[in-house]
């Protein structure tokens, strides 16, 4: 019976490392690039997550509202992508039409979008370090969590995440953390291990609300498109967290000392 426990456990391992290799190497690809490589990998990420969120909510993708939906998204992306990242506030106020759920998933699609364009101007590290981070932070608590288990979490908001994957996922988070500030030669490596600490937190809290909302909806996945992981919600729920806490640090920081990685903040 353990066996079929262990093999029930690590069943979905094999797809994750499939997607995760194929996503990471096109988002790797895109931030290298920069320029139109990397605001277009942002914008069908965002546009892929308003369709998600459209399709959860009853709204057909194929439908003039579910269409519109969708490029309100990419349109409010645009806009930050041209230097017009203050009406990102405009685009989430009047977001409202779409009903009160749709309102609230738009409003954190189109400030998570912002913000992580708003980041790659400041610095291409900037991004690699909170992306490296959430990942590292997920996969961590996904290992940990299944090799140790023990208590759970939040068992009836999900009830696969335990407290030991919680704890492997902030070890993971401060280990990718330490790597960036290494590699990119900035160091600052003890608020590299607070910021990394702190963007784990907000990235597993992300991963817990989104968790609430498939509980609340009765699904299981937020769609099909990343074997493993399932939906593009499901993929990013914590990056969409962590982003913004990472832009707004680094907006202080490039106010107060006038650049530089945003884990340098005091």
């Amino acid at each position: 019976m353990s066996d079929v426990i262990k093999q029930s456990a690590w069943c979905d391992l094999r797809p994750r490392l499939v997607s995760a290799f194929v996503l990471g190497g096109v988002a790797a690809a895109c931030i290298a690039a920069g320029g139109v490589f990397y605001i277009t990998l942002v914008l069908v990420v965002m546009g892929g997550m308003a369709a998600e969120a459209a399709t959860l909510f009853g709204v057909s993708i194929k439908s003039w509202w579910g269409i519109f939906y969708c490029l309100w998204a990419i349109c409010s992306g645009v806009l930050a992508s041209s230097g017009y990242g203050v009406y990102f506030l405009a685009f989430c106020f009047c977001a409202f039409i779409f009903g009160s759920a749709l309102w609230a998933i738009m409003c954190v699609i189109i400030t998570a979008g912002t913000a992580l364009l708003w980041l790659y101007q400041v610095g291409v590290w900037s991004v690699v370090f909170v992306i490296a981070v959430v990942v590292a932070s997920d996969a961590t608590a996904y290992v940990v969590g299944r090799l140790v288990r023990g208590p759970k979490l939040a068992p009836r908001v999900s009830p696969g995440k335990t407290c030991s994957g919680a704890i492997g996922g902030l070890i993971g988070a401060i280990l990718a953390g330490l790597v960036v500030a290494y590699l990119s030669g900035l160091g600052m490596f003890a608020r590299a291990i607070v910021w990394a600490i702190v963007l784990s937190i907000v990235a597993q809290l992300g991963d817990l609300a989104e968790s609430m909302m498939k509980r609340y909806l009765g699904v299981k996945d937020s769609g099909k498109l990343l074997p493993g992981h399932g939906g593009l919600l499901d993929r990013f729920d914590g990056l969409v967290m962590a982003a913004p806490v990472a832009a707004i640090v680094s907006l202080f920081c490039s106010i107060t000392i006038k650049g530089g990685a945003f884990w340098g903040v005091p």
